[in-house]
Parts: C-alpha cells; sequence; structure tokens
C-alpha cells in the first residue's frame, strides 16, 4: 500500500481516467443532448462517491465544516459543473482527440493561478514542461 501514498501515483490514475472520460463521454453522447448528458454523469458520480465516502467510514457532520471551507467547495463545485458542461459540448461538437488535449491547458492556467494566488513558485524546469504544455495546446488548436 505504500505505493498509493505517493502523490504522482494517485496523479497518474487521475489522467488515466480523465483520459478514459473522454473516450467514454464522446461515444455516450451520441444522440443526446450534452447537457442532459452531464446530468446523468453527475448523478452518477454522486451516487458513487456517497457510497465511496461511506464505505471508508469518513461520513462527518458537513455543518461542522467552516464557513471558509463551504465558500471554497461549493465554488469549486461550481468552476467544476461549468468545466463539465462547457467539455461535454465541446466533445459533442468536436473530435476528442482534440478536445481533451486543450482541455489540458488547465495545467498552464493552474500554474498561473497558483503562482498569482496561492503563492507557488514553480522552478525553471517546472515551467519549461508548463510552457511545453501550452505550446502543445497552440499547435492542437490551430486550423490546418
Amino acid at each position: 500500500m505504500e505505493a498509493f501514498s505517493n502523490w504522482v501515483v494517485w496523479a497518474m490514475l487521475s489522467a488515466v481516467f480523465a483520459a478514459l472520460t473522454a473516450i467514454f463521454a464522446k461515444v455516450g453522447l451520441e444522440g443526446v443532448n450534452s447537457d442532459y448528458a452531464t446530468l446523468i454523469r453527475t448523478v452518477v458520480i454522486l451516487l458513487v462517491l456517497v457510497a465511496w465516502v461511506a464505505f471508508q467510514g469518513v461520513w462527518t457532520d458537513p455543518w461542522g465544516l467552516s464557513s471558509k471551507t463551504w465558500f471554497f467547495l461549493a465554488a469549486s463545485a461550481l468552476a467544476t459543473g461549468a468545466s463539465w458542461v462547457c467539455y461535454f459540448r465541446a466533445l459533442q461538437m468536436g473530435r476528442a482527440s482534440q478536445v481533451a488535449p486543450v482541455d489540458k491547458l488547465s495545467v498552464v492556467l493552474v500554474a498561473v493561478f497558483a503562482f498569482l494566488f496561492l503563492g507557488e513558485r514553480p522552478v525553471a524546469r517546472e515551467w519549461l514542461g508548463i510552457v511545453l504544455v501550452g505550446v502543445g495546446v497552440v499547435v492542437l488548436a490551430m486550423r490546418k
């Protein structure tokens, strides 16, 4: 279990599941409105997470959380919802192999926002990787 305490392992699993999300969603969007598909996806996620939290035994009184925690978790939820609506709409209109990489411009934006708002200071090697991701997104988004 030691390997599963490493953040890199969890980040790699996140990448694998995000990739599968794009493929499964592209197929699942055939013949259904993208907003309705997002709702179905959200309900499934809610049910799975309720079961997961209960299984792990980490359920606590949500009203015991601070107002700051509530505010930022709610803001995160709203941003996630907006992202999903936009992502599914883009997947319905475009190719998964183009939409998913462009969506990963979020990697660049997270680095910039973390620098501006969280005081994080990536080293030169990390900035190089972030810039390369940004360049890759531009290349993918360019029209022929």
